[in-house]
This record gives C-alpha cells, structure tokens and sequence, in this order.
C-alpha cells in the first residue's frame, strides 16, 4: 500500500467544481418568479493520487465524496477544474481513440453489488465485457480463459462464469465486479464505498482481497468512504471533506494520531473504543448544513466548538502545515 514519495501523481485534480441544476421547471420559475438554483457539490478540491497508493477521501454522507469519484472516471464532466491522468489533461483528449487507450488504464468498482451487475447476463459475459470494449482479447477461447483466471483471481470458481448474478450471495457479487474491474488491466481503480452495502463479516474478506490485488498488480486506488476504521486499515492518505471542501488531509497515522480540523476530530471520536481506553469523546453535534444555502464563512463554523467571530465571515483555505499536510481551519496556527 505505501508509495513512493519521490514518484510524480498518476492521478492529479486541480481545482474540481461540481454544480447540479436543480431549479424548478422553466414555468413554474416564471410563475412564482424565481431564478435558477444550483448545488454545488464540489467546491474547489486539489488532491493526487502517486501510483502503488491509496488515497481515501472520508466525511459524512453528502460531502461529496462519490460526486469526485464519478468525475475522475469521467461519469460527470467537471464544471469547472482539471483532472491529470499521467500528467495528461483529461479535457484536453480530442480524439476516441486516445480517450479509450486512456480510460482503459482506469477502473471503478461501484458501491452496490446488487445494483452495478446486469441481471439479465452471466458472469462471463459481465467481465469479459471491458475486455471486448477495448478490444484486448478476440478469440473467443482467450476470452474465456482470461475471465476464468480474474475469477478465480477473485477466490470464485471458473464454472462460476455460467451463473447469473442473483445466484451470489453479496460478497460473491462484489468480487465479480473487483474481477470486472481488473478485466481491462488498470493501473488505477475508484473505490466508491465498495464494502458499506455488504455485512460486517464480509467487508474484511472483500478489504484483505482489494489490498492483496493491490499487491499484486501495483495497482492506485481513490477509495472513497465514510467508514473510518475501514479507511485506516485500507489507505495511506485521507482527504477528511465537509460540504464539498477538503478540511484537512494528512498521511493516515498521522490523522488518526493527531487530528488537527475540529471536524477530522469529531469524525475520530466516533469510532468505537474496543480498548475501552477511557479516552474523552466528542460526539459530533448537529446536522449537515443545506447544501443549497451554505454557513458564510467556515461550512463548519455552526457545529464547531471552536468557531470565532472571523470563523462566520470568512472562509478559510486548505493550506500546508507541514510535509504532506494540509488543513482549513482558522484556529490551527
């Protein structure tokens, strides 16, 4: 799971903004005579992503965690920012030919197994799909024999190939979409929430298969969830966000060590203390603020037990703190 340091981003996003129109139909506008409305889910965030690395993106349900994830494979076209893929700007790709080479090096592994697989297919035909897209294999022998290797890569069956997905059980579904997943051989994967639809017992099966993938194939992943235990087992980086805004991000011991944002705090004080150490806990208070009509100043000033005056007027800035550290907060120094 470690990174070289020295090695330059496979993945780099600058500046990513996402706006969803959300206004009323056109005459209802004119009749109650009201502007259109945008929700900016996405506000401004920077983050890379060096190869061989896991890079989490954690916050609370809305934050926009999974609106990133489907920009950076190219689900929703950024409103504004650039995304970097081996220092290549992705907006810049004019030709099909050169987006196909491109978007084969990268991969998704969805957040529903029951959801992301289509019923009506087998399983063979379910992961050999990425491999007749992007024209990898065309013998009909080879395809089938590189689909019974990502199976059983996956710790399923090869006769596992002839079965429809509703004959899985959760887990067994979510390895068929990591095996999908590995079928156009990626070098980068977006992990969105890929063990929260599953049960407890089988989310550390599915994290221990993904890290020993990751092992095997050198492969960078965006894992992108809300879990924090699940992202201190799984990343290196975290990128903690609040309301479309990275608050703070750091090397993983090193946030979970020292958590310096009040949120990144609170988030911590969550996690259940098996240890029953004793420690002083801060339950997090309140409710995400409506994304439509956002605090002034810090997005977090109005839960925050350590906001100022200046926290309600003025909007800080993720700003560098130390080697591989960043915070947005008025009260760190």
């Amino acid at each position: 799971m470690t990174a070289n340091t020295d090695t330059a981003p496979l993945l780099k996003a600058t500046g990513l903004k996402q706006e969803f129109d959300v206004s009323k139909p056109l005459l209802n506008r004119l009749l109650e005579r009201k502007p259109r409305q945008f929700l900016t889910a996405v506000d401004g965030v920077d983050f890379s992503v060096k190869p061989g690395e896991t890079f989490a993106l954690v916050g609370e349900s809305g934050c926009g965690k999974s609106t990133i994830a489907n920009m950076v494979v190219g689900l929703y076209k950024p409103t504004s920012g650039k995304i970097y893929f081996d220092s290549i700007d992705m907006s810049t790709i004019a030709s099909h030919r050169e987006e196909m080479k491109l978007r084969r090096r990268m991969s998704m592994i969805f957040q529903d197994p029951y959801a992301s697989l289509n019923p009506r297919w087998r399983v063979t035909k379910i992961i050999s799909e990425p491999i007749r897209a992007f024209g990898l294999l065309n013998e009909k022998q080879a395809i089938l024999d590189r689909t019974a290797g990502l199976l059983r890569k996956v710790g399923l069956s090869a006769r596992d190939g002839d079965k429809f997905p509703h004959e899985f059980s959760g887990g067994q579904r979510q390895r068929i979409s990591i095996a999908r997943a590995l079928a156009s051989e990626p070098e980068f994967i977006v992990c969105d929430e890929p063990t929260s639809a599953l049960d407890v017992s089988v989310q550390a099966q599915i994290l221990n298969l993904m890290s020993d993938l990751q092992r095997q194939f050198n492969l960078s992943y965006l894992f992108i969830s809300h879990d924090l235990a699940v992202v201190r087992h799984m990343s290196d980086r975290v990128g903690v966000m609040y309301l479309g805004r990275l608050c703070e991000t750091a090397q993983v011991d090193d946030l979970f060590n020292n958590p310096l944002h009040p949120y990144t705090r609170l988030l911590i004080d969550t996690i259940p203390d098996i240890e029953m150490t004793g420690r002083e806990r801060t339950p997090v208070q309140g409710e995400i603020p409506n994304p439509m009509d956002p605090p002034k100043g810090c997005p977090f000033h109005p839960r925050c037990p350590l906001a100022e005056d200046h926290c309600r007027t003025t909007q800080p800035t993720l700003r560098s703190i130390g080697e591989g550290r960043s915070v947005a907060c008025h009260a760190i120094a």
